[in-house]
């Protein structure tokens, strides 16, 4: 039996080649990729790796590789039609009967491919032409220049009723394909069909392949009052489930492990110009649970970049309402909002890489966003409001699918809510009480103390804040390891900026700035920050402020994997030696994120082409990473301010 490349693309989307795999492989995550056991040898060390964003999967102690039907074949000895009809049943998809009526069908689907290269070959054509002149004009001033206009194969659609009909109609296309292709407008009331797009900039929208399947028009007339205009629903192109710039973006979006989504042709083109080609965009319409779906394939936590206007965060909550039911773990988003007024393709003309950078790194959590577009709908001066604000939260987390997802939403929201209200979390029912006393320490083990200014709690007399204490080998043993999985670095970073408060409002942006690889790092890092404002006497009113946050747990974990604690935290440190070890950290910290993510792309390489140059390379950089790994931040005459000489960390 003959099978479409339509449906074996349609099975291929519907079934991750990691899902099909690891029925006899048993796989674990590595980076962006999955790694196990070869099926075809016998080893010891992983050397099978699967990529589901390339839809393949690479066997490097074999030497196969292919994609989910070669799988099926090479493991369970059958032939490619017996593959795709096993396959086809678990993707849900009937397998197509060959008959007059679908062969016709992909003839016309072939015709209207073929309709639609011919077009954008004749828009392309006509915008370098001297009908183009005003267009290329309108680029230029867009810093689109003419490598750019043909990487992306941008056109021009002259100001002429017929011109594309009469071109195409020149080269044997029927007025009907043309019409399907809807690339003509036509109807009862109207005698000739014309041309559907007339003095416009054209962007050729592909599928994921690369053929063009449909346009989007700019107009260059301020009068006409649709300023874009995509093509309509055709059997090629549907709206909702296509992204502009996906064949491009896929391979970006792999090597540098997430995607970017913004809101127009122009931002898509000016921001890959500017050094980030993994970017795409919806086509005029709010995104789809199908668009959602094409960016997880694409990473993890895809960002969505929004203007910063009134605009803007509308379609960001658009976007958080349609993703809800849908996230899940290694399934969520990032939000990313621009300056006022700026949209990415003027940040990208302004303030070239470096800015747009800047406003990707200050990207959001879902959960950030969605709790403040709540907590912002209106004021909160009443137990009611406040009710009201609580029930709407409890009621949007419960469109989270995903149980366990779920459940770490409502703790999230429950802590925030605690916060907000100077709550003291494993209180009096369970969730604390606000105002008063407050009777227990933290976590509720008993104690003293009372409320101090800004909601946060002050100790009893007599009550010294410390934290667990355990010996150094247990605190590095594996039993901590599997528990936690915090860095040392990391804990140590965050430690040291707890026990030295004046460091936190110096180095906010330092701290907010770099990534961690642990999420409970990350978590304290995050309140931390949003406590940057706050002044605090001494370490204990940042801790008690952290605890208030709803997370003495996390605190209390990230301070054991601290242990033994650096000489930096001890109470005779000055602020001074502290800084200057914090600075240290950051940068040995900085430079080990980076490694790894030079190492994977030097796998990645020496995976694709194994020769002395690759292997070389990614030795090196191992060399490099354990030592950076084993590393210790090191100040020359640290203690001195202290009356203290040594090293730390």
């Amino acid at each position: 039996m003959r099978f479409t490349p339509s449906f074996l693309d349609e099975i291929k989307a519907r079934l991750p080649v990691s899902e099909v795999v690891r029925r006899r492989v048993k796989l674990t995550k590595a980076g962006r990729e999955f790694k196990g056991l070869s099926p075809f040898t016998s080893e010891k060390s992983p050397s099978f790796f699967v990529n589901d964003q390339k839809m393949a999967w690479f066997d490097f102690s074999s030497g196969r590789n292919g994609n989910v039907f070669d799988f099926v074949m090479e493991t369970e000895g059958l032939t490619f039609p017996e593959a795709v009809e096993r396959l086809a049943a678990e993707a849900g998809l009937s397998l197509p009967t060959e008959t007059p009526e679908t062969r016709a069908r992909e003839q016309r689907r072939a015709g209207l491919t073929e309709v639609l290269e011919l077009a954008a070959d004749f828009f392309e054509a006509e915008l370098q032409g001297r009908a183009g002149a005003r267009a290329r004009g309108y680029l230029a001033d867009r810093g689109l220049g003419a490598a750019t206009q043909k990487q992306f194969r941008i056109g021009y659609s002259p100001n002429e009723k017929y011109a594309l009909r009469d071109h195409l109609a020149g080269k044997g296309a029927s007025l009907e394909t043309m019409i399907e292709a809807g690339l003509l407008v036509h109807g009862e009331e109207i005698a000739v069909p014309y041309d559907r797009f007339r003095d416009r900039v054209m962007f050729p929208i592909c599928d994921r392949s690369g053929h063009v399947i449909a346009f989007g028009g700019r107009a260059l007339d301020k009068e006409v009052s649709a300023k874009y205009l995509n093509s309509p629903e055709t059997p090629l192109f549907h709206k909702g489930a296509v992204l502009y710039n996906h064949h491009n973006a896929r391979k970006a979006a792999h090597d540098r492990g997430t995607v970017i989504a913004v809101e127009g042709y122009v931002d898509v083109i000016s921001m890959s110009v500017a050094g980030f080609p993994n970017v795409v965009a919806p086509l005029g319409t709010a995104l789809t649970a199908d668009q959602c779906d094409l960016l997880w394939r694409m990473g993890e936590e895809p960002i969505l970049c929004f203007d910063g206007d009134r605009a803007g965060r509308k379609a960001a909550n658009r976007a958080i309402d349609t993703a809800l039911p849908l996230i899940g773990p290694g399934k969520s988003l990032r939000f990313a909002f621009l300056p006022e007024g700026q949209d990415p393709d003027d940040l990208a003309r302004s303030g070239g890489q470096a800015a747009i950078a800047e406003v990707l790194a200050s990207a959001r959590p879902l959960v950030d966003v969605l709790w403040t577009r709540e907590a912002e709908a209106g004021p909160l001066d009443t137990p009611e409001r406040r009710a009201a604000l609580e029930r709407r939260l409890s009621d949007l987390v419960k469109e989270i699918k995903d149980e366990t997802l779920r459940k770490y939403y409502r703790d999230e929201i429950m802590a925030r809510l605690d916060a907000m209200q100077g709550r003291q979390p494993g209180g009096a029912g369970g969730r604390g009480r606000g105002g008063g006393k407050w009777t227990g320490r933290p976590g509720g083990q008993g104690g003293g103390g009372k409320f101090a200014r800004g909601g946060f709690l002050q100790p009893a007399a007599g009550y010294l804040f410390s934290p667990p204490q355990i010996s150094p080998s247990l605190a590095h043993s594996q039993v901590f390891a599997r528990s936690g999985g915090i860095p040392r670095r990391e804990a140590e970073i965050l430690v040291n900026v707890l026990h030295h408060p004046v460091l936190l409002a110096r180095h906010v942006e330092d701290l907010a700035e770099i990534e961690f690889a642990s999420r409970e790092a990350e978590r304290l890092k995050a309140a931390m920050t949003a406590l940057a404002a706050e002044s605090f006497a001494d370490f204990v009113e940042l801790r008690l402020a952290v605890d208030a946050c709803g997370l003495q747990g996390v605190r209390e974990a990230i301070e054991i994997a601290a242990q033994p604690y650096p000489w930096s935290i001890k109470p005779d440190s000055s602020d001074l030696d502290a800084e200057r070890v914090l600075q240290q950290a950051l940068a040995l910290h900085r430079r080990a994120r980076a490694l790894h993510r030079e190492l994977k792309s030097a796998e990645r390489a020496l995976g694709e082409e194994a020769n002395e140059q690759n292997l070389a390379r990614l030795r090196e950089i191992q060399a490099e990473l354990t030592g950076i790994e084993g590393r210790e931040a090191a100040v020359e005459g640290f203690g001195l301010s202290s009356g203290r000489k040594g090293q730390v960390m």
